[in-house]
C-alpha cells in the first residue's frame, strides 16, 4: 500500500494583541449605536485581550510615585473608543468618580478592589453617596459601566504588588481636554451607610 505523503496542516493563530483587539472591536460595533449592546461586545473580547502574555510594552507600565498613573495605549482608528492600562502601586486608588461614556475594564496583574456608589438626595437638595456592590477582581476579571445609569465607583490596589488593569472608554480620550474619561469627582461628598452613619472612607483606609 502506497504511504500518503501529506504533511500535518500546522495552524498558526495570529497574535491577540491590542491591535487585533482595536480591529475586531470595530467590526463587532461598526453597525451599533446602543452603549449597553457595545460594552457587552467590548467585554467579551478584553477577556480573551487579557490572556495575552507580555501584553504592554514598558512605556504603558508606567507608574507614579503619589497616585495611580493612566497610561494611554491606543486609540481606535474611528475615534469611538480608547484603550487605557491603568497602573497602581500598592495602597493608591482612584477618586470617588463616574464617566463620560461607557467604560470596560478587566485585571491584568495583581489585585484589584471596585466599589460601587449610590448618589442620594434629599428635599432640601442635599447630596450624599451610600455603598453599593462592591468586588475584589482578580486578573482575567472584567465589569462594565454604562451611563447615564449609576456608574460612580472608586478602584483601589488591593494587594502588596503592582496592579494594572486595561479600561476600555467609548471615547477618543486625545481629542478630551482633560484626556482622561472622569465625568465629575465626588470625593468632596459624604459617604453614608444605609442608616445614615457617616463612613469616612478615607480616613480608616480607602473602603473602595
Amino acid at each position: 500500500m502506497a504511504q500518503s505523503s501529506a504533511q500535518p496542516v500546522e495552524h498558526h493563530l495570529a497574535r491577540y494583541d491590542v491591535s487585533a483587539f482595536i480591529e475586531d472591536v470595530e467590526r463587532a460595533i461598526a453597525a451599533e449605536h446602543d452603549s449597553t449592546v457595545i460594552a457587552q461586545a467590548v467585554e467579551e473580547r478584553l477577556k480573551r485581550l487579557l490572556a495575552t502574555p507580555d501584553l504592554l510594552a514598558p512605556e504603558h507600565r508606567k507608574t507614579l510615585p503619589d497616585r495611580y498613573s493612566p497610561n494611554l495605549v491606543a486609540v481606535a482608528p474611528s475615534g469611538r473608543f480608547s484603550v487605557v492600562a491603568l497602573v497602581w502601586q500598592p495602597g493608591q486608588f482612584t477618586p470617588i468618580h463616574d464617566h463620560i461614556c461607557w467604560c470596560v475594564v478587566g485585571v491584568l496583574e495583581g489585585v484589584e478592589h471596585e466599589q460601587r456608589y449610590h448618589l442620594l438626595r434629599d428635599e432640601a437638595g442635599a447630596m450624599w453617596l451610600r455603598p453599593g456592590e462592591a468586588e475584589t477582581m482578580m486578573p482575567g476579571a472584567t465589569c462594565a459601566l454604562v451611563p447615564p445609569a449609576e456608574n460612580i465607583h472608586c478602584v483601589r490596589n488591593a494587594g502588596d504588588s503592582l496592579a494594572i488593569s486595561l479600561h476600555v472608554y467609548g471615547a477618543d480620550l486625545n481629542a478630551v481636554a482633560t484626556h482622561s474619561s472622569i465625568n465629575e469627582c465626588f470625593d468632596q461628598l459624604p459617604v453614608r451607610d444605609e442608616d445614615g452613619i457617616p463612613v469616612p472612607w478615607r480616613a480608616t483606609g480607602p473602603l473602595c
